[in-house]
């Protein structure tokens, strides 16, 4: 999709993707390095060296499916970026994108729009910002929301902007929240879900394991950063204010049955490591 074929009221921003982590940034305007791949929670390309693309220039599909009743996946195959799965929670007031993939499509904004009007499109922290401009645009502006913490790492302001902190209520029954952690501003979305089980969207802010029964909490997951053990369970402590059953990352893993109980003793386990408590078990000093 080309920006200047979406809907909208105000004349777009012309826009670049950055290759290697695919958020947007306006090409009037281009730092010399992507500054969010030049900090250490992401990295450079392997040649040192920063490319541009165009995302009108997006030659590969998008595929949108149903997760869970009422949660709906959004999956890029190919294109600028890190793969990040996108998530988009279907209600009757208006439906909520979390997360925002780094490419977009006719194809893909028709089949979510056919899900329903987007009240709202909110990442979990400024990795996952892709090219949420072009996202609000062709959604007919959607409201953009930004942690204000975060908002330095935008490389486009979108016109309908939001910035926000503490805790907000996106749509009736739907909250974001910013335990922080991974970035000042890092957030997480809280769903009932339509079994009203409970759902926690968490992005990179707690990171679901491959083994599907754990998570981790780091400042990079690239670069192996660990966040320390006070910063870790003060995150536990934020999210148990929500009753939740299941968690669904940014990269498609999920837990899918005693979300809360394994998230305190997923946190409990770093904490114990982070502080030495388990050193013995490492080998001699």
């Amino acid at each position: 999709m080309n920006p200047s074929d979406t809907a909208g009221t105000t004349a777009p921003v012309p826009v670049l993707q950055c290759a290697v982590c695919g958020v947007e940034y306006d090409r009037r305007r281009l730092p010399d390095v992507c500054p969010i791949c030049a900090d250490e929670r992401q990295y450079l390309a392997a040649d040192r060296q920063q490319h541009w693309v165009d995302p009108a220039d997006y030659a590969g599909a998008i595929r949108v499916f149903e997760t869970e009743p009422g949660l709906w996946s959004i999956a890029v195959e190919g294109g600028p970026g890190i793969d990040q799965q996108a998530q988009l929670i279907v209600t009757e007031a208006g439906n909520v994108m979390v997360e925002v993939p780094a490419s977009i499509t006719e194809r893909a904004v028709e089949a979510v729009r056919a899900l329903g009007p987007v009240a709202a499109i909110i990442a979990s922290h400024p990795h996952m910002y892709g090219v949420q401009s072009l996202w609000s645009r062709a959604l007919d502006d959607a409201p953009v929301y930004v942690s204000a913490a975060d908002r330095e790492w935008l490389g486009v302001v979108p016109p309908s902007l939001v910035s926000w902190e503490g805790e907000i209520e996106l749509v009736p029954g739907v909250v974001a929240s910013q335990p922080g952690g991974h970035f000042p501003g890092s957030c997480v979305v809280h769903w009932p879900g339509r079994d009203g089980a409970g759902v926690l969207l968490t992005g990179d802010t707690i990171g679901v394991n491959p083994d599907g029964e754990t998570l981790a909490f780091m400042r990079s997951y690239p670069n192996r950063i660990p966040l320390s053990a006070g910063v870790v369970l003060r995150i536990a402590d934020h999210v148990e204010r929500y009753a939740f059953e299941r968690i669904y990352g940014n990269f498609g893993g999920a837990i899918r049955s005693e979300g809360k109980a394994r998230l305190r003793s997923s946190a409990i386990r770093h904490a114990a490591w982070a502080r030495g408590d388990f050193d013995h078990l490492t080998g001699p000093g």
